[in-house]
């Protein structure tokens, strides 16, 4: 009996966690409410003793770090970020739980993650206190992490043994290889001229759309002839275009300067140069390339022992498994520390009706905690 109200317990702890801060809309236009949100984590582990909780800030994008007094790296680092995407609608940041599951903006990316690993840092310390366990929780990760991760490991030294990041993957499956990212602008001039008088000027947005179809082209040729199966065939370049503006505010006028966002990501041998390089060649000479952000793809050599705690816990055979996204991985990597990467069962991320199990969070939870005791020998 004590073994379910325990189970039970800790479900409800988790689902009260992760609504609460679903309903806190920490986006990037609201640096307002990204600070409430740390404070709310803060409020729920500065009371658990023996816990250092140091803040930091970069380009307005904050981060905070917990771990034990006197332990600057700590053999296992927990994180993840708690910026979630903007929405159309400005209400919708609230929640519902039907059929098991929390729907909300943020619950599966990564709100209910945070909730899982605010909670293990509190049990752990509680009965293990100076336990070498971290939680490093950021704000920009949906931007690509520079003034989070990316800060905290390479300016402000952050280290540790191994990273948890339960931003990919799924239940039992441990994410071992990231494609690179190219986010990047194209830009194409043109010539003004009233719209009544198309001749007498050079449209920008056309002279951009031809480069945008030589480039979709190229990129269509990477593209099996088979419907693409995640896991079996979706280990290829890609290009998408995600946004497109020009300077016009009139209906009337032929606009002088377009551009267009595209989001690239490639497997190995391809990395940042070469693919740039074979963008540049395809959009040819007349326009600009500038890129937003690069990350080359990344191995994240996950620790074997994750895989043994997540099968003990689950029952069930775990598969290691190739990404399309990225995660804050590739900035441990870069400093050559293992990643492990997987996360509860999720669905309709980054819309308005994202969810997460709850009932995975728990087994999440366990196999986390499985893990941790076990690498440091907790209990024995």
């Amino acid at each position: 009996m004590s073994s379910t109200n325990d189970h039970e317990s800790l479900k409800s702890r988790l689902t009260s966690l992760t609504r609460d801060m679903i309903l806190i809309a920490s986006t990037e236009s609201r640096p307002e409410e990204r600070t409430r949100c740390f404070e709310f984590l803060r409020h729920h582990l500065d009371a658990t003793e023996g816990l250092r909780l140091d803040s930091y800030e970069r380009n307005g994008h904050q981060s905070l770090v917990v771990r034990p007094h006197g332990c600057d790296s700590p053999d296992v680092l927990l994180c993840g970020h708690l910026d979630v995407i903007e929405h159309s609608e400005p209400d919708g940041y609230h929640s519902h739980v039907e059929d098991g599951r929390i729907y909300g903006p943020g619950s599966g990316d990564m709100k209910g993650q945070i909730a899982i690993m605010v909670e293990l840092m509190r049990a752990l310390h509680r009965h293990h206190p100076g336990a070498s366990v971290g939680l490093a929780v950021t704000s920009d990760e949906e931007r690509g992490g520079a003034d989070g991760v990316r800060f905290l490991v390479d300016d402000v030294g952050l280290r540790c043994g191994v990273a948890i990041i339960p931003d990919g993957g799924s239940l039992c499956d441990i994410t071992v290889e990231e494609k690179g990212v190219i986010h990047a602008r194209i830009t194409q001039a043109g010539r003004e001229a009233h719209g009544a008088r198309p001749w007498l000027g050079e449209n920008a947005i056309e002279r951009l759309m031809l480069r945008l179809t030589r480039l979709g082209n190229h990129f269509a040729t990477y593209w099996p002839s088979e419907p693409i199966d995640e896991q079996v065939n979706h280990w290829f370049p890609t290009c998408s275009i995600t946004l497109c503006e020009t300077e016009n505010t009139t209906v009337n006028r032929i606009p002088s300067r377009a551009s267009a966002v595209v989001d690239i990501r490639f497997p190995p041998p391809h990395d940042v140069a070469s693919m740039l390089e074979e963008v540049t060649e395809i959009l040819g000479p007349g326009c600009t390339l500038e890129t937003l952000m690069t990350a080359e793809p990344t191995h994240l050599a996950p620790d074997p022992l994750f895989s043994e705690a997540t099968k003990e816990i689950t029952g069930k055979d775990v598969a290691m498994v190739r990404a399309s996204g990225g995660s804050d991985g590739r900035f441990f990597r870069d400093h050559g520390i293992p990643v492990n990467l997987s996360r509860p069962l999720v669905g309709n991320l980054h819309s308005i009706d994202e969810w997460i199990d709850i009932e995975s969070m728990v087994t999440y939870y366990r196999i986390c905690k499985r893990y941790i005791t076990n690498r440091l020998s907790l209990d024995r």
